[in-house]
């Protein structure tokens, strides 16, 4: 099964709490890190959500 790379891009100052929550459900606290999650529906909506601070790559 494909899994995704989701780098956290920019910052949490200043943006809506939901999005706040959504980056420390990935795992994801500060600026440069790095998670490799399982490529599911769940996944991929939380990514949507944060879509504007962090990049995804998908990796085998």
């Amino acid at each position: 099964m494909a899994q995704l790379k989701v780098q956290q891009k920019k910052g949490v100052v200043g943006i809506k709490a939901n999005q706040r929550e959504t980056l420390r459900t990935l795992g994801l606290k500060r600026i440069g890190d790095v998670v490799v999650k399982e490529d599911r529906p769940e996944i991929r909506g939380m990514v949507n959500t944060v879509r504007h601070l962090v990049t995804v790559e998908e990796v085998e």
